[in-house]
Order: structure tokens, then sequence, then C-alpha cells
């Protein structure tokens, strides 16, 4: 690649972390810079020895030829001398979506771009590791930390680049959606509903940049796409395309004769015939959609057969934070979902009613997202929770609280309660306490947060190991 040197500002975040992986794998010397970064990213940076210091300008290396900065609240010139400096330094500076793009360029790779409301995350590494399973070697950059595949970036051999792609604004000076820039060969979509309200405040506004992306897709490109999403119809509608659909339930590709359990088998349908029988450790229905819409893309594809595909789901763990078991020495089930909006949280509940029927479920919630934290959005707390026992509700995030209408802990706490569900609010200091105050056999918890959620990822199933061991 014709860059020799590259630094990120704000390389905690998982798209950054995943790009600046991708771009040492070809040879690029890379070094970052953050703040306040946690598990997993912290764990993945250390990892994979990728060091980082404090936001200061004396970071960027005086032979830097890239600085890439990412989509943060502070990575602004006006309160960010790191940022000021990056811009007033004559290196071009990218986002890390551009720069994904450069490097398919360059390398001559086919992207295939997996996007969407919710799923996309699971959907890539799911496809980029059913890819290697089959024999490929492929190019991926996932938006998340996964258990499987090993790392989160990977640069190989193969022609196909997989890519999360992500609507959300490229950075704070560009506000097209990020996967407009990852010029995409083929095109898996998972299930649309409207998301990310601070900035696609209409669903209109929200389906603007998925139609640019599905005109964006080569006629010789495939398409495979869920029918699910609240907004999935109304996108695929005057499409003008041939699209493949998937679904639980509805599609060319759907799911049927599901057994739930601890490993949960199920039939993939094309049409009527029945491609054969499917297993997954993972839990819930919205990862047999996901599950579904791999293996019609890498059947419409050729990739790989059926019972190959098959094997290759089978072996599939999922991602850290997407209903990720915490711990196997406690007997109280504990979970951590990825909680970032109304969808996700209700799909991570409802997996944990569908496999722990009999449990009592604790929640808790962190409003790290704007979408949480944003009064228009209030409305979604009057029945998120419904089949949970309790939810704890940690302190809404602070960080860019001026540019929309920030909710306050007590509104939502109260909002929660007013539906009828036994709410309380947490703090730093007695988070750990309240649960464990209120755990009892019997119980499962489920940790819903996008956020550092107070530490409670690590402490509280060390906690519950020694009250209530396995």
């Amino acid at each position: 690649m014709r860059y020799r040197r590259a630094h990120f500002i704000g390389i905690g975040g998982v798209g950054m972390s995943a790009t600046a992986l991708i771009l040492r794998d070809a040879g690029v010397a890379v070094s970052g810079s953050d703040e306040a970064v946690y598990p997993p990213m912290s764990t993945l940076l250390s990892r994979e020895g990728l060091s980082w210091q404090p936001y200061d300008p004396v970071n960027i290396p005086l032979d830097a030829d890239l600085i890439v900065i990412g989509k943060n609240a502070k990575l602004v010139p006006e309160t960010n001398a790191e940022v000021a400096a990056a811009y007033a330094s004559g290196i071009p500076t990218r986002s890390f979506p551009e720069v994904l793009a450069e490097l398919s360029h360059e390398l001559g790779k086919t992207p295939v771009v997996v996007a969407g409301s919710y799923g996309k995350s699971t959907s890539t590494a799911l496809l980029a590791h059913c890819l290697i399973e089959l024999g490929a070697d492929p190019s991926y950059v996932i938006g998340a930390v996964p258990l499987t595949p090993a790392r989160s970036a990977h640069l190989g051999q193969g022609d196909l680049l997989i890519l999360e792609g992500d609507e959300y604004p490229s950075s704070n000076t560009d506000p097209r959606s990020k996967f407009l820039h990852l010029d995409p060969a083929h095109l898996l979509l998972t299930p649309v509903t409207h998301d990310h309200v601070n900035v696609f405040p209409t669903p209109a506004s929200y389906l603007a940049p998925f139609r640019e992306l599905l005109s964006m897709i080569p006629e010789a490109g495939t398409i495979v796409a869920c029918t699910e999403g609240d907004l999935s119809a109304e996108i695929l509608a005057g499409c003008g395309r041939t699209i493949v659909t998937y679904g639980l339930a509805e599609g060319d590709y759907r799911a049927a004769d599901i057994a739930w359990g601890e490993t949960t088998t199920f039939a993939i349908m094309r049409g009527g015939k029945r491609l054969g029988t499917f297993s997954t450790t993972l839990l819930g229905a919205h990862n047999i959609q996901n599950i579904v819409g791999v293996a019609a893309f890498l059947l419409e594809q050729r990739l790989g057969d059926e019972r190959a595909i098959g094997n290759a789901i089978a072996s599939f763990r999922g991602l850290v934070r997407r209903l990720d078991r915490k711990s196997e020495k406690t007997r109280i089930p504990i979970f951590e979902g990825f909680g970032s909006s109304y969808e996700k949280a209700r799909s991570a509940i409802d997996a944990m009613r569908q496999h722990f029927p009999e449990k009592r479920l604790l929640v808790v919630f962190e409003p790290h997202t704007f979408s949480w934290r944003n009064r228009d959005a209030i409305g979604w707390y009057d029945d998120v929770f419904a089949g949970a026992a309790k939810a704890f509700i940690y302190e809404p995030a602070t960080q860019g609280a001026q540019t929309h209408q920030q909710l306050a802990q007590e509104e939502i706490v109260a909002r929660v309660a007013a539906s009828g569900m036994d709410a309380a609010a947490i703090h730093d200091a007695t988070a750990l306490p309240a649960v464990m105050d209120a755990v009892r056999d019997g119980d499962a918890i489920l940790l819903l947060s996008s956020g550092p959620l107070a530490g409670l990822p690590e402490t509280l199933p060390r906690a519950l190991e020694e009250a209530f061991p396995a």
C-alpha cells in the first residue's frame, strides 16, 4: 500500500482499531491515541500490540503520511488539540471507511458490504468465519470483537474483502454514511429499522443512505436482503433490482422446524426445498435470522455446499458483547448484549426469555448511545424491558449531551417504572452491590450497553462465581 506510517486519532473505536489492524497487515506502521478506552476494546488493543497515548499533538509522528480521525464528539479541532494539529500538519487526513476503500482499490479486492440496522456485526463475522472454514482466505473488517474469527480484521490472499458497513456519518467533517465510501460489489442487507434518531430524525432520512447504497451495487453484483425489519419492505420496494430475500419466516430463504436448546437446530428452506438441518450455540431468533442470511449469500455465490456451510456455522462462537456468556463458573447464567438500539435490546431480552423461560431475568442497562439518551425516543422505555423482572438503569453517558435533548437518569427510571417494571437507578459505587443484593438462585442476568457499564462485565461475573459457584 502507498502509505508507510498511519496515525489513528480515536484508535479505541471498533472500526478504527480494525482498520489499523488491516493496515498493519498491509505493511503500514501504525500508532494511535485515545482516552478512556475500556474492555473489550482495551483488551483487543493490548492483545494486538496496538499502543495508544492520551490525546496530545506530540503523538503525531513526524514521518506520518496518513492520519485517520474517528467519528467521536471529542474529535473536533475546537476542543481537541491533537485533531487541530492533524488538520494543520498538511498530512492527508481520512476517515476509516475512506481508508478501507483505498485499500480495496489498491489491492484489487472485491468488496462485500454487510449493512443494516442490526445483525450486521454478527453477520460479518459469521460470513468471514464460514469463508475461512470453507478453505478461502478472505480479507475482512468486523465492527466488533469476535470470538470467531480470532481477530477483528485480517488481510487475506483471497479475492473477497468482507466489510461491515455502517450508516452512521463517516466523520465529524463528512456527513456521508460510512458504507457509501466502500464501493461494494455485493451486498448483504440485514433488517432495516429506524435508528440513530439524532442524525436521522425521520424514517425517510434514515432510509435515504440505504437507497443510495442499493443503487451502488453493479448489475453483476448479488444483493441478499432481509424482509423482516420495520422498514425492510419499504427499502426493498421499487429498488428495481433482482434481490434474493431471507428471513425467519418470510423470504426466498427462511428457517423452519426450530428446536431451541443449548444447541439449537433448524432447517433452512429455499422456496419449498429443504436444504438441510443446521445447528448453532448462539442464542435467540435474531441469530437464526443472521445465519439464514449468511447461508443464503454463500449459496447464491456458490462458495460452498449445504453440508460444508452447515459445519462452518456450527463452529461459529459469535462476538463479545453479542449475547456472549460471561462466566461458566457460576450457576447464574450471565450474558452481555449490545444494547445500542431498541431492536438490539429487545432481541437480546427475547433471546434470554427464549432460552431461560423458567428463570427470573434481571436486566442491567446503560443508556449510552445518543438514541437512548434522546428525549424524542423516550417512548422506547415503555416496553423495551418487557419480560424482565427488574431493570437496573445506569447513568446516561454525557459525551455530546449538548447536541440533543438529553434525558436524565431519573427521567428514564421514572418512565420505566411507569410502565409497571421494577426499576432502580445505579451508579458507579452502587452498581455491583445493588445487583448482587437483588440476585438469587434461579435468576439469569443480562447486561445491556455499548459503553463501560460501571465495569460490571468484568466485576459482576467474578462476584457471582464467589456467591453462586457452579
